[in-house]
C-alpha cells in the first residue's frame, strides 16, 4: 500500500513539472506585464489546487486507479470484444478509447450538476482566478468518482489496454490545457475540439451558462447533446460559483454542509400566492 501511494505521488509529481514550466512558458507570452498581477490574484487557488491534488494522488489513485488499470481480470472482458479490437488499427483503437471516455464522461458531468452531486462537484467550479491547475480542483469523491466511471465503458467493452492508456494522457493533457488562463477559442479546430475559451464558459458565474459544453476534449457529445454554445461572445467571462472559493479544507468539507441537503423552507400561502 505504501509503495502504491509513494509510486502514485512520483508520477504525479513527474507529470505536473514538466506542464508547470510549458504553462509557465504560455502565462509569460500572454500575460507579459500584467504575469505578476495575474500570479498574485491567482495564488491562493494555486495552493488550493495542489493540497486538493496532493490529496487524490496520495488517497484516491492508490485506492481506485491503480487497481482498476493494473488488475486486469478484477472486470470482465468479453473475449470476442478484447479479439475485435485486437485486429483493429492502432489509430482506430486510439480514437475509438477518447470517443467512448469522453462518452461515459460527458454523461458523468452532466450528472454532477443535479443537485444530489453538485455539494462534491462544487469544488471544482468554485476557482474564480481559473488556471491550468484548476482542472485537478477536486474533491476526492468527485476524484473517485471520475475515475470509476470515465474508465469502467472502454474497460468492459474490452479496448486494449495500451489505447485506454494512451487515451488518458491525451485527455488528461487536454484537461490542463482547457483550463489554462488564455482566451482562445481555437477557431475551425473549436468545432471539434474543447478550446480553453469554451471550457470556461462552462465554469462561467451564470447558473444556466454553466449547463453547457460539458466535454474534456471532445464537442461530439456536446452537439449531439444540445449542450455546445459557442463561447466567442464569452470570452474571458468571470468564473466562480455563488457559494464562493475556500482553501483546500473548506473545499474537503464543502459537501458535508446541511444547507446543501436541507430542503428549502416553504413559502407562506399569502406569498406563493403572490
Amino acid at each position: 500500500m505504501i509503495d502504491s501511494i509513494l509510486e502514485a505521488l512520483r508520477t504525479e509529481i513527474a507529470n505536473v513539472a514538466p506542464l508547470a514550466v510549458l504553462f509557465g512558458v504560455v502565462a509569460y507570452v500572454t500575460k507579459r506585464d500584467a504575469l505578476v498581477a495575474a500570479i498574485r490574484r491567482a495564488r491562493p487557488e494555486i495552493v488550493t489546487n495542489l493540497v486538493l491534488l496532493l490529496v487524490n494522488a496520495l488517497v484516491v489513485v492508490p485506492l481506485i486507479a491503480v487497481p482498476i488499470l493494473t488488475g486486469h481480470s478484477l472486470l470482465p472482458r468479453a473475449d470476442a470484444l478484447v479479439s475485435f479490437w485486437e485486429g483493429m488499427p492502432a489509430a482506430v483503437s486510439i480514437i475509438a478509447a477518447i470517443a467512448l471516455m469522453e462518452f461515459a464522461a460527458y454523461w458523468r458531468h452532466r450528472l454532477e450538476h443535479v443537485p444530489m452531486l453538485w455539494p462534491v462537484h462544487a469544488t471544482h467550479h468554485a476557482d474564480e482566478a481559473m488556471n491550468w491547475l484548476s482542472v485537478r480542483r477536486k474533491h476526492p469523491f468527485g476524484e473517485a468518482l471520475a475515475l470509476l466511471i470515465d474508465n469502467l465503458l472502454v474497460i468492459l467493452l474490452g479496448l486494449p489496454f495500451w489505447a485506454i492508456g494512451v487515451g488518458l494522457l491525451l485527455r488528461s493533457w487536454w484537461g490542463y490545457f482547457i483550463h489554462a488562463d488564455v482566451p482562445w477559442t481555437l477557431g475551425i479546430f473549436g468545432k471539434v475540439f474543447i478550446s480553453p475559451a469554451a471550457h470556461r464558459l462552462h465554469h462561467i458565474r451564470d447558473e444556466e451558462l454553466m449547463g453547457s459544453n460539458y466535454g474534456n476534449m471532445l464537442t461530439l457529445w456536446d452537439k449531439v447533446f444540445g449542450t455546445f454554445v459557442d463561447p466567442a461572445p464569452y470570452v474571458n467571462c468571470e468564473t466562480g460559483i455563488a457559494e464562493g472559493t475556500r482553501d483546500a479544507v473548506g473545499e474537503l468539507a464543502r459537501p458535508f454542509e446541511a444547507r446543501y441537503w436541507r430542503k428549502p423552507d416553504p413559502q407562506p400561502a399569502e406569498q406563493a400566492a403572490g
